[in-house]
């Protein structure tokens, strides 16, 4: 008869010899379906491989346009806008149409406004003595009324010490509630909604879209409980049947369309708008020969011309639904060169002008009377 420790030996012995059987089953059982698996993802692994580099090209994408207002310091929009970002997208040549630069001597316009540096957001300001309500609106380019109404102000009283909200143009800031489009916008504040997408840190899509919640810069604006009319414009662009006007160094330009002027030039717009619903033709303000003619890129601009005066000076129509005329072409003073549009970001039919002296984008009212 066995003692107890050869029957706990024998008990010890025979667990060792089922379990070392058990786990040899196992590590079969488990290569077998682990080779399995791998036979069948090895034979569709091109199908995989380009899902998951597809996927992943996308999802880049989608990261690099979602964050480039962040990381980038700047968004897509803001950033394309002359004067703010790189290269002018108007231009196909290697021209620079808005440095960093003063205005050329001469060329003010006692009327306009136009702020040194661009400025996308709004602003404390700390009410120093002898600050009154209009030196401040001065010292900002902006009008008493725009600080009257992002400060609920009811006249002229301020004083020392008070802080004070300053937009970065004249007009009014608005938040984007559910509902609210473009032009609804526009309509509440008696402004343009051209104006308001144009103004670049607004940041507004190609699609005109707007977000909940989305802060809005209304350029020119005023608040709906105001009841103010929308201002009548102070130009009314006669057409290419108006005189010429001179310009320093021999120069002499025509208005390129007739219609009203729905917006003005300021560092944002480095040109006006004349509008017209009609949608008339466009003349050339002075003779030269054509550098562009089309939609070259993907620019906001949509179909325009360019035409070099010979003489330091540039003109740019832009937003045309039709051109008449091809790059290298000769035209003169008062001829068709295109139609008047609503090509590229725009929410009406007008045509976009531009004058430019040496690469300086000129208020064009300066000239044109």
């Amino acid at each position: 008869m066995n003692s107890l420790t050869d029957d706990l030996k024998a008990l010890l012995a025979a667990l060792i010899w089922y379990s070392k059987r058990k786990i040899k089953f196992f590590a079969r059982e488990f290569e077998l379906v682990k080779n399995i698996i791998k036979d069948i993802l090895m034979f569709g692994r091109g199908v995989h491989q380009k899902r998951f580099w597809h996927g992943t090209m996308i999802m880049l994408v989608l990261v690099e346009i979602l964050t480039s207002g962040v990381f980038g310091g700047q968004s897509l929009i803001s950033s394309s806008f002359p004067g703010i970002g790189g290269p002018d997208p108007r231009f196909t040549e290697a021209f620079e149409p808005f440095p960093n630069g003063p205005m050329v001597s001469g060329f003010q316009d006692p009327h306009t406004k136009v702020s040194d540096k661009p400025r996308s957001e709004i602003i404390d300001y700390k009410i120093e003595g002898g600050d009154t309500l209009s030196s401040i609106a001065s010292k900002f380019g902006i009008s008493s009324d725009t600080i009257r109404w992002a400060n609920d102000l009811t006249g002229d009283q301020i004083k020392p010490g008070q802080l004070l909200k300053i937009l970065p143009v004249a007009g009014v800031a608005y938040t984007v509630k559910s509902g609210d489009t473009l032009e609804s916008v526009a309509k509440k504040f008696s402004a343009e909604a051209q104006a308001i997408m144009d103004f670049p840190f607004n940041d507004v899509p190609d699609d005109f879209s707007l977000k909940i919640g989305q802060l809005l810069i209304v350029p020119d604006g005023s608040p709906p409980e105001i009841k103010a009319p929308r201002p009548k414009s102070q130009y009314l662009a006669q057409g290419p049947t108006s005189p010429a006007f001179s310009a320093p160094g021999g120069a002499q330009f025509i208005w390129p369309a007739n219609g009203i002027l729905t917006q003005y030039f300021s560092w944002y717009h480095p040109g006006i708008d004349i509008a017209n619903k009609a949608g008339p033709a466009v003349a050339a303000s002075d003779g030269g020969v054509v550098l562009v003619a089309g939609w070259p890129d993907s620019s906001g601009y949509g179909n325009r011309v360019v035409v070099d005066h010979g003489n330091g000076y540039t003109s740019l129509y832009a937003h045309l639904s039709n051109i008449y005329v091809s790059a290298g072409q000769t035209v003169s003073r008062g001829q068709l060169i295109g139609q008047m549009g609503s090509t590229g970001r725009s929410t009406g039919t007008h045509a976009h002008l531009e004058i430019h002296y040496k690469g300086v984008a000129l208020n064009p009212l300066v000239i044109l009377k």
